[in-house]
């Protein structure tokens, strides 16, 4: 072997070789891999590997070496790429000289018998993506070095000895996907910044000592796929912001000192297929929006505090009594070994409240009557008086009254300084309230038809509506000659500024998020309230961004409200040219699959970069035509150049992302609404494509 000195490549993995791994392979000089793994080799790994100035990867896992790590690995510095040591009984400290592996893109020493502490060398690694050192064990604190590995998208430390808390700086690692700590003994509080790491899918910080609440900042691990915090001492309430997981699939919060109720917003995690919360001291009912987590699979709240009615619908039917057992008073279904709910008023108690009404209803009543009759006297001393103040339809303990006197101060007099855009129906102008918060004003231009229906409009559907995605109304202020509405203010502007200004730019998962987004406030709209909504007017700047890149869909003006039982609609009122459905341009019929179809041009223009109405689509050629011909050809020389060039380093992922969301895109927009899909289905396709882009850039 050892005279083959043109021999690049050596693959012996998964044979029944053994004996000590002999040095004399040292003199295959050209050698770039060595593949010994699942072999039996045993003994010292041999100091002449590091003469193997060229070898790329090493890979010796699975052999029963029994010795420890030699110094002289540190002459690979200059190539060594992957290091394979994992299941090899090796002993003994990790060298300091590992910090001199320039190169090394991974590191995998796992389920050793390594002791000592980690390395604080291992942070000169700037190129390392992968370190695994579960399974050891290894002592001492979590290295702050380690938060310069800026690459990093995994790190494994699990099934230590490690103590102290958790470094700070873990905020820095923004590649970081996914992070195993479990079964170590860490303890204090879970650094605030920790919760800012808004891109990892998989968290693994289970039996340790970790004490202190979980903050609301839980709500910005946006595409995280597995939380386990099991076995720790984590105490408070579970923070309602947790529902805004909507990735989730695993989540553990098990045998921790959690108490409060079980928040309705988990109800929201629509992804989740394993849900336990057992062994805390969790009080309340358990919330009948679990019933709508139709993928969850494993359920237990077993060892708490709980009472009420078990749910019975959604996943609940396939539930055993293990997962409710030693509970306060949980009552329901006898084959879940629980009481049964008491549902029905004792005959004894029902004859003496009937009793007790008979002498209280009159009097009630009375009372009633007289406060009717002052409150119509006093409406009727005001009837003539005509105050600028804000008339909003959002329930009366969240009103805010805003006089036209502070919106004049606060937008200087309506100055074309505080102008942010004008619209069909409009002009909206940044303002600042008595308070100092900023605020979008909607100033409705009276002298135009339709101006007094659009703001009933808006007023009605907005200050109904509630949701992330959604534009928020502080209030609506409404006077004889002057309709406005007050809006949160979007510091970052419209989707239509970022596409098309000169000095703005998205890359592909800024786009995919925000389309997300949209498809998500859509979904709402559709599905989530009890009235559904059309939008009727999706176009790139009724998308505007938060300080965030957060997207919320606004601007109701012509929305349209389906009756009860109603699939579609018929209007006169005509949207922008170029996003309408064939049917709506064309006889004035929409549906929910009008704005679907809307949804799918934008999505063709947010990655294109093209409007509908160019100058290059003219008689049969449609944007939609445009890109189904690009598709089945070349979809490189369509797609917006900014976000992906053949030179670039992963091309072939974001060609082959770009192809799946423009596939979406056209499926969306189908010619017959039948064929479109829904916006529950977009925003699961969406998020699909979303995590297997990442994933893909992660391990390319």
């Amino acid at each position: 072997m050892s005279s083959a000195s043109n021999l690049e490549e050596l693959y012996l993995w998964g044979n029944n070789l053994s004996g000590n791994i002999p040095g004399s392979i040292s003199n295959v000089s050209k050698l770039r891999i060595l593949e010994l793994e699942k072999n039996s080799f045993f003994g010292l790994i041999p100091d002449t590997l590091g003469n193997l100035r060229y070898l790329r990867i090493l890979d010796l896992a699975f052999n029963p070496l029994n010795g420890i790590l030699p110094i002289s690995i540190s002459n690979l510095s200059t190539s060594l790429q992957e290091l394979w040591v994992d299941h090899c009984k090796i002993r003994g400290n990790i060298p300091m000289e590992i910090g001199s592996l320039s190169n090394a893109i991974l590191l995998d020493l796992s389920f050793n018998t390594l002791s000592g502490p980690i390395p604080t060398t291992i942070g000169r690694l700037k190129n390392l993506q992968l370190l695994n050192l579960n399974g050891n064990k290894l002592q001492g604190s979590v290295p702050h070095d380690l938060c310069g590995l800026k690459r990093l998208f995994q790190l494994s430390l699990g099934a230590n000895e490690l103590d102290g808390p958790l470094p700070t700086c873990l905020s820095d690692l923004t590649s970081l996907r996914n992070l195993y700590l479990f079964s170590n003994k860490l303890h204090s509080q879970i650094p605030l910044t920790f919760w800012s790491l808004k891109d990892i899918l998989e968290v693994d910080l289970s039996s340790n000592n970790l004490s202190g609440s979980l903050p609301l900042d839980i709500g910005n691990l946006k595409v995280l796929v597995s939380l386990n915090l099991s076995r720790n001492l984590l105490s408070t309430d579970i923070p309602s912001t947790i529902g805004s997981l909507h990735e989730l699939q695993v989540l553990n919060l098990s045998r921790n000192r959690l108490q409060g109720p079980i928040p309705k917003s988990l109800g929201d995690l629509t992804s989740l297929k394993s849900l336990d919360l057992s062994n805390n001291n969790l009080s309340g009912v358990i919330p009948k929006s679990l019933e709508k987590l139709y993928d969850l699979n494993y359920f237990n709240v077993s060892f708490n505090r709980l009472e009420g009615e078990i749910p019975s619908g959604g996943p609940f039917l396939n539930f055993t009594a293990k997962s409710f057992m030693k509970n306060y008073a949980l009552c329901g279904s006898p084959r879940l070994q629980v009481s049964p709910c008491k549902n029905k008023i004792h005959p004894k108690f029902k004859k003496t409240a009937l009793h007790a009404l008979r002498y209280v209803l009159p009097t009630f009543a009375s009372i009633i009557i007289v406060l009717a009759v002052i409150i119509v006297y006093k409406k009727g001393q005001r009837g003539n008086m005509n105050l600028a103040t804000a008339e909003d339809l959002i329930p009366l303990k969240k009103r805010r009254r805003i006089s036209y006197n502070q919106l004049l101060q606060g937008t200087g007099g309506f100055s074309g300084n505080n102008l942010l855009g004008s619209g069909s129906c409009g002009s909206v102008y940044k303002g600042t309230l008595s308070d100092g918060t900023e605020v979008a004003i909607k100033v409705f231009n009276l002298q135009i038809d339709g101006a007094y229906k659009s703001f009933d409009i808006e007023c009605e559907v907005m200050s109904n509506i509630l949701h992330r995605n959604l534009v928020k109304v502080i209030t609506c202020c409404s006077t004889i000659d002057f309709k406005a509405l007050v809006l949160e203010f979007m510091p970052n502007g419209s989707l239509e500024k970022w596409l098309y200004s000169y000095n703005y730019a998205l890359d592909i998962l800024q786009r995919i998020n925000i389309m997300i987004d949209v498809a998500s406030a859509l979904e709402y709209l559709h599905l989530g309230h009890p009235i559904p909504i059309i939008h009727c007017d999706l176009k790139p700047s009724n998308v505007l961004l938060d300080e965030d890149m957060v997207a919320h869909v606004g601007d109701f003006g012509i929305a349209k409200l389906l009756g009860e039982g109603d699939s579609i609609k018929q209007t006169m009122t005509l949207a922008t040219v170029g996003y309408m459905a064939p049917e709506y341009g064309s006889v004035g019929i929409i549906s929910t699959k009008s704005d679907v179809y809307s949804y799918g041009i934008l999505l063709i223009e947010t990655f294109t970069r093209k409007k509908p109405t160019d100058e290059i689509f003219d008689g049969e050629m449609s944007i939609k035509h445009w890109m189904k011909t690009s598709l089945s050809n070349e979809i490189i020389g369509v797609i917006d150049s900014s976000l992906v060039q053949e030179m670039d380093e992963y091309f072939v992922i974001k060609a082959n992302c770009i192809s799946s969301i423009m596939r979406l895109a056209l499926d969306c927009s189908a010619e017959l609404p039948e064929d479109r899909l829904d916006m529950k289905n977009v925003v699961s396709m969406l998020k699909n494509i979303r995590r297997e882009y990442l994933n893909n850039i992660t391990q390319d």
